[in-house]
């Protein structure tokens, strides 16, 4: 028996004994090998139905004449492991990317499905994916429902999000809301399995997967539990194994035009600022070159078409109800490569020239948008030399220029406690620092501090400025990613109390109003904090990790 990859010839017939075990007859060892790499879990409700969907792609793998075999790597929840938890969430992106390519290396899968939903389990798929560059399809696990409260004013339903609960926390703080209705978001905000149905970084990374061309059309945001699900797994089951034999590579779809296609979609629709973390990593796992400035460059000259919670009250699965990915790509196809390359068969242009828009309301035409710019904008200046990065969509008009005094933090616990003690003033600028990847480590997202503030009714007054994160469920003049970090002597170590800051984001200017000789005299007095954790994964990770406006890699 000859056989086929890991099954061949004399040396296969240890595997081959060994796959018997588990049911493989004969015949199995000359069909193409496909891995299913499965995220399913049950600490993460984005990956939680990911076990059923995992059975159906391997229908559709057998269908189409392939033999499947799954296996797991893990998936945290970013809304699960805030706080603390939230140092450890960011590198295990790096964890899920090598536990995958060394699973597949060991394994010499033919081709591979990815199976995958959320904050950072899509980008490690994707940065494995492209280092291992075989046959690659994604079935993302889809938007969740979203859930439904009564409206205390009008006394008629009113549909919620999992954004709406950190709001809530800031609400009732302020004695905005009661103790009943907080308890009630807190209960109804989750409709079910799935992605949390904002425009975060888990649906933002969902529609860079169907951009790219990873993912059969309709994939990013087909809800969750929609019984068309079932079909989309085994499509795309028997798409793996065609896409095998024809020998069609993962980075096939992850050359500069489709990157530039997957930047000019979440530019347009108001995605994550992860994104500028996640997309420059996989970009230079396959070789290619992205980073922030990306974005700015072509978010400047790519319309906001799409407007979603937390910066509005639309939600992913209405983006679906609108036409989904394939009418966004046809809606911004003048300004798209649309000869890029998917792994349908068609081309991108193809995909979205068959896709009309069905609701006007959700996905603007390029000749009425939104804003005349795309989402995400990169600022610059003495507090930021190597940039920072805001979520301009979300920010109201009145704080896209603000100058305020600063407030300075050393940590998320200490601006969460001035928070909930009320001691934030209007027009305050907190800068929250040593939050960094190689100072945090980990470099956390700071959403509930964030969304606190404008559960407060702060959102429109008080700016937030940190080397750490926001979650793609900010909204409001929240300034993330300052390089270089506290940690390793950027400018934004020098920032004392008091000091006044300059944002001004349609000028991309990011400011501290200190003389400069003032700043070098503060930054040659300073001295590092000593390292938050020297052991275990986070103490090497704090020594190997870039900046983020390298995409928070690893060293090599």
């Amino acid at each position: 028996m000859q056989g086929k990859g890991v099954f061949q010839g004399v040396a296969g017939a240890y595997p081959r004994a060994l796959y018997r075990s588990m049911g493989f007859r004969d015949d199995d060892f000359e069909k193409p090998l496909i891995g299913i790499v499965n995220s399913w879990s049950e600490v993460d409700p984005g990956h939680f139905h990911l076990r059923e969907l995992a059975a159906w792609v391997k229908e559709g793998v057998r269908e189409a004449g392939g033999a499947a075999a799954e296996f797991n790597t893990v998936a945290p929840c970013d809304g699960i492991a805030q706080g603390e938890g939230m140092h450890y969430v960011l590198p295990l992106r790096d964890v899920i990317a090598a536990s995958v390519e060394l699973m597949v290396r060991a394994n010499r899968f033919d081709g591979l499905v990815m199976l995958c939903s959320c904050d950072k389990i899509v980008p490690g798929m994707l940065m494995a994916a492209a280092r291992l560059d075989l046959p690659t399809i994604f079935v993302t696990g889809g938007p969740m429902a979203p859930g439904e409260v009564t409206d205390p004013a009008t006394g008629a339903p009113r549909e919620i999000i999992l954004s709406d609960v950190k709001e809530a926390m800031g609400r009732y703080k302020a004695g905005r809301i009661t103790e009943e209705e907080f308890y009630e978001i807190e209960c109804r905000a989750c409709g079910g399995p799935g992605a949390c149905a904002f425009m975060g970084t888990a649906n933002t990374m969902n529609c860079i997967v169907e951009a790219l061309g990873l993912s059969l059309p309709g994939c990013a945001t087909l809800p969750a539990l929609d019984p068309a699900r079932a079909e989309l797994c085994r499509a795309s089951g028997r798409r793996i194994v065609d896409l095998t034999r024809a020998g069609m590579n993962c980075r096939q779809m992850l050359g500069p035009a489709s990157l530039e296609n997957a930047v000019r979609v979440t530019v347009a629709l108001g995605g994550s600022t992860n994104a500028t973390l996640h997309v420059p990593a996989i970009a230079a796992e396959a070789g290619q070159r992205v980073t922030p400035d990306t974005f700015d460059e072509l978010g400047r000259a790519t319309p906001l078409i799409g407007r979603f919670a937390p910066a509005g009250r639309l939600t992913v699965v209405d983006l679906h109800r609108a036409g989904g990915i394939p009418a966004v790509v046809g809606a911004l196809a003048p300004l798209l490569a649309t000869d890029a390359p998917t792994v349908d068969g068609r081309s991108i242009g193809e995909i979205g020239a068959a896709s009309p828009v069905l609701r006007g309301d959700v996905i603007h035409p390029l000749s009425a948008p939104i804003a005349a710019q795309g989402g995400i904008a990169v600022l610059r200046g003495n507090l930021a030399p190597r940039g920072a990065v805001v979520k301009q969509s979300a920010v109201a008009p009145a704080m896209l220029r603000h100058v305020g005094p600063a407030r300075v933090f050393e940590s998320e616990e200490e601006v969460r406690d001035s928070l909930m003690s009320r001691n934030i003033n209007a027009g305050d600028v907190l800068v929250i620092r040593n939050e960094g990847p190689a100072g945090g480590p980990g470099m956390r997202e700071l959403s509930i501090p964030a969304a606190m503030l404008v559960g407060m009714g702060l959102g429109e007054s008080v700016a937030m400025i940190t080397d750490g994160r926001y979650s793609g469920a900010t909204r409001g003049p929240c300034i993330g990613h300052v390089c270089p970090e506290a940690y390793l002597g950027g400018p934004i170590a020098a920032v004392r109390e008091g000091d006044l800051i300059e944002i001004d984001i349609p000028g991309r200017a990011l400011n501290l109003r200190v003389p400069e000789e003032e700043v070098e005299r503060r930054l040659r007095g300073w001295q590092p904090r000593p390292p938050a954790v020297t052991g275990g994964f986070l103490g090497l990770y704090s020594r190997l990790v870039r900046q983020a406006d390298e995409g928070a890699i690893l060293s090599s």
